[in-house]
């Protein structure tokens, strides 16, 4: 890979680190330290996937208008602050401050990093976001580890650390990511900022394609949430739960290059990867909701990983070749978006169903909304092969 992408995914990885920090704990710290109910901290939670969204979509468009290293420099430094101030003060209700805004600030980094990466290494395709897909596992990995240490030593220094990792990242950008706008990334602002932009038809094949990835995330998210709280009730351990999501994100650092070579010599499409994915999830989804033991979910956690490696770093490779020049930074905002929408309706739509009904009735929901997610994929490029806009699209390497 060229070096602009060895920096991007070091950024990114140096990123997910700091921010994997807090995420994991958000919950335990409200509820245990702060002595707020669960409903209270899925709601703090939520804003703070609310504040995500809007970072996204405005990261999205800044990206368009001012490039990635400023875009990237800004909600760095947005994220920053926050962090700073939540390192001497996390008290009730600056906490919840605090949180919204590091959520409004990181997400005006991901989809610039995104179109960043994509813009650098055009001919690299979907190898290009799969090293960064790649990087925020490993960023997850590192970070959900090494927050649990630190939390069990002192709560106080978990803010600490996070902050220090976005310094890090703030000098790997300030120092690795100016040149990479100015000798990489053309986007001709003067040419077209005052013309009408073509192409914008291919927006609605990218909502649709969206509508399927959100419905991916709804249910993909229950394994954080009701499937995590279902663990606890066949009395499977937390350490036990904690070891799934270390097999995933082992199995997605040690399986993405050997999937990348498959992909390659089988030259299967995008629009055939994403639904081969989608497939995986719905065997995934039949084993969870029929396991009784810890073997039956590490044997659906592994499939739901070889699924996930195979839809998620397709949507933003899509999506970057759908993009009308100059609205690259706009299309991946709209994909990274969907995700947290997707993330934040997963835990309100999964506990009302188990509320309401039961454990069985949600698992058949959710592949319900995999065949959903089937169809939209299958559907989405319907307009382009009829107008002929973008014929390569599927073809992406």
């Amino acid at each position: 890979m060229p070096r602009a992408i060895w920096l991007l995914v070091l950024g990114m990885a140096v990123n997910t680190i700091g921010s994997s920090f807090l995420w994991p704990l958000n919950t335990i710290y409200l509820h245990n330290h702060l002595g707020k109910s669960l409903s209270v901290s899925g709601i703090v939670l939520m804003i703070n996937s609310g504040a995500n969204v809007i970072g996204n979509l405005y990261g999205g468009h800044l990206f368009d208008k001012i490039g990635g290293y400023k875009s990237i420099i800004l909600g760095i430094g947005i994220s920053l602050i926050a962090l700073l101030g939540l390192t001497f003060w996390h008290g009730w209700p600056v906490y919840v401050i605090f949180l919204t805004i590091i959520g409004f600030g990181t997400g005006i980094i991901f989809p610039s990093m995104y179109a960043m990466a994509g813009s650098v290494w055009k001919e690299g395709g979907r190898k290009t976001f799969n090293a960064l897909y790649v990087a925020q596992n490993v960023g997850v990995a590192v970070g959900a580890a090494l927050g649990g240490i630190v939390a069990d030593y002192s709560f106080e220094y978990i803010f600490l650390a996070n902050t220090l990792m976005f310094i890090v990242f703030m000098l790997i950008a300030v120092f690795g990511y100016r040149g990479i706008t100015d000798e990489s990334i053309k986007h001709d602002h003067n040419q077209g900022s005052g013309q009408p932009l073509k192409n914008n038809g291919q927006l609605q094949p990218l909502l649709i394609l969206c509508l399927g990835y959100l419905l991916c995330w709804v249910a993909y998210n229950q394994w954080t949430t009701t499937i995590a709280s279902y663990t606890q009730e066949i009395h499977i351990s937390l350490s036990h739960y904690s070891l799934l999501w270390t097999i995933n994100g082992a199995l997605i650092v040690i399986g993405q290059p050997v999937l990348n070579g498959i992909l390659y010599n089988i030259r299967t499409s995008l629009k055939g990867q994403m639904l081969i994915g989608m497939v995986i999830f719905i065997v995934s989804f039949i084993i969870a909701g029929r396991a009784t033991a810890f073997s039956g979910f590490l044997v659906a956690m592994i499939i739901l990983t070889i699924g996930e490696m195979f839809v998620w770093p397709a949507v933003p490779t899509v999506a970057f070749s759908l993009a009308p020049k100059g609205r690259e930074g706009f299309y991946q905002g709209i994909v990274n978006s969907t995700g947290t929408g997707g993330r934040m309706i997963g835990p309100v739509l999964g506990g009302m169903m188990v509320d309401l009904y039961s454990m069985s009735v949600l698992f058949t929901v959710l592949i319900g909304l995999f065949l959903i997610a089937i169809i939209t994929t299958l559907t989405y490029d319907r307009i382009l092969k009829k107008e002929q806009v973008l014929p390569s699209c599927s073809h992406t390497d």
